[in-house]
């Protein structure tokens, strides 16, 4: 199970070590020898088992970087799960110099991305449709593809994309790697397996993978926002996800809970590629502790340490359900996940009923008058990033130097392009945000705002 059995460089090896990966997963003892030998591969793991080192190590292993050219794409099924998987490539390939990951998805402007392109890159990490539009533009070549990854096939189909994935294949060479890495394994992902893929193995890990451990708990009840406030003050999770089965319920519901001092925000399709970045950071550096999201956001969210997950409604079948409260519970950390449901619903609900599910009385939920739920951080925002040289190191710098802050004020960063995030106690944000605004980074003015 040590990364040390496989053909690997030693510079990879020392990378892999230096990251924090010791032993292969499940996912990645089975699937990566016969990636290596270059065979195509389906593969059934869930969420959180180590997919994406299991392709990208295997897709970084063969890359000549020397030759400047598309190697690599891997297909994504939204914005979130590309930039993930972009990053972790992107933290394996630091075992050799001049690699070059391109991120193409929607939202993001397409002539910076063109430009992009003319100095070419090495792997492509993006979104069927934007993929296929810079195909028909003849700004993507994928002529020397060596390696096609689909990652979460089975979410590719809901949301859809069958189309684009096939008209994208019209591109590609006939003589090619393909990995196809799903959550589920059904008669669609066979069907699709067969049209993109050639003797390919299967590696279904899923029967042998320590189940998370989640508490999951149904809910009857003719006040969906006010149980929900009674779930947080019974429970009092430090994080929650819920989940709404329409935009206009996420958007409503965060409302909601704002008007009552329990911070919340939403994401849904709607929102700008900016907008979108905004609340992920705000979640995940704990600025925010409440996420309404729509099914958009249930695979790409990379939230390690996730206290609960609520479901607004009954979920569209088990397939999402399983999808949703996957995110809880996870690195061997106890979860919550509970469902919400109306008379209306009450015929759906009862066919989730099992041994292990509890179905309990809303009424046994606390009620807290003047509840309220507060962040820990507060996010600023800093009007410079990459493109600037800026690095965590010059925001840690100018907070704890010229600002003043104790170090354990400050929290998450996250540099971008143009932007950098940096949560600050909320306690200290105030006095942060006035001296760094009349303060120099690097020598520089930035101008400095809390989001």
């Amino acid at each position: 199970m040590n990364f040390s059995t496989l053909p690997l460089s030693i510079e990879m090896l020392t990378t892999l070590d230096s990251l924090g990966y010791k032993n292969m997963t499940d996912v990645q003892a089975e699937a990566l020898p016969l990636i290596m030998e270059g065979k195509d591969v389906i593969a059934q793991a869930k969420t959180g088992s180590g997919k994406t080192a299991a392709f990208g190590i295997g897709l970084l292993h063969k890359l000549d970087v020397k030759k400047f050219r598309v190697q690599s794409l891997v297909l994504c099924p939204t914005r979130e799960l590309a930039d993930q998987v972009a990053k972790e490539l992107r933290r394996i390939a630091r075992f050799q110099h001049n690699v070059k990951i391109l991120i193409l998805c929607g939202g993001e402007s397409f002539g910076k991305q063109l430009g992009s392109l003319e100095h070419q890159a090495h792997i492509i990490v993006g979104t069927p449709g934007r993929v296929l539009k810079h195909l028909n533009k003849s700004s993507l070549d994928l002529s020397d593809l060596e390696t096609l990854v689909f990652d979460e096939a089975d979410r590719m189909l809901d949301m859809g994309f069958i189309e684009e994935i096939e008209s994208v294949l019209e591109f590609v060479p006939k003589t090619r790697q393909t990995l196809l890495f799903s959550a589920t394994y059904d008669k669609e992902i066979l069907n699709v397996s067969k049209k993109v893929q050639r003797d390919a193995v299967s590696v279904r890990t899923v029967a042998t993978e320590s189940a998370n451990e989640i508490t999951e708990r149904f809910y009857k009840t003719d006040d969906k926002t006010q149980t929900f406030i009674n779930i947080l003050s019974t429970y009092s999770p430090e994080n929650v996800i819920v989940f709404t089965n329409t935009k206009i319920q996420a958007k409503e519901l965060a409302e909601s809970l704002q008007k009552v001092n329990i911070d919340a925000i939403a994401i849904h399709g709607d929102l700008e590629q900016y907008e979108r970045n905004d609340v992920l950071v705000q979640f995940a550096n704990k600025s925010c502790p409440i996420l309404v999201a729509t099914d958009v956001a249930a695979r790409g969210l990379d939230i390690k340490e996730l206290s609960m997950v609520v479901n607004l409604d009954i979920p569209f079948g088990d397939e999402t359900y399983t999808h949703r409260i996957g995110r809880t519970g996870r690195a061997g950390a106890k979860g919550v996940a509970i469902t919400l449901y109306s008379d209306y619903e009450e015929e759906k609900a009862q066919e989730y009923r099992n041994g292990s599910r509890i179905f309990a009385n809303s009424n046994d939920l606390k009620i807290k008058i003047g509840f309220e739920m507060k962040p820990q951080y507060v996010t600023l925002v800093i009007e410079g990033g990459k493109k600037d040289k800026i690095r965590a190191g010059d925001l840690l710098g100018a907070l704890t130097g010229e600002a003043g802050l104790q170090g354990a004020s400050i929290g998450k960063i996250d540099i971008y392009d143009r932007q950098s995030y940096v949560a600050i106690a909320r306690e200290s944000i105030k006095e942060a945000h006035s001296k760094l605004n009349k303060g120099k980074i690097k020598g520089k003015n930035f101008s400095v705002w809390i989001l």
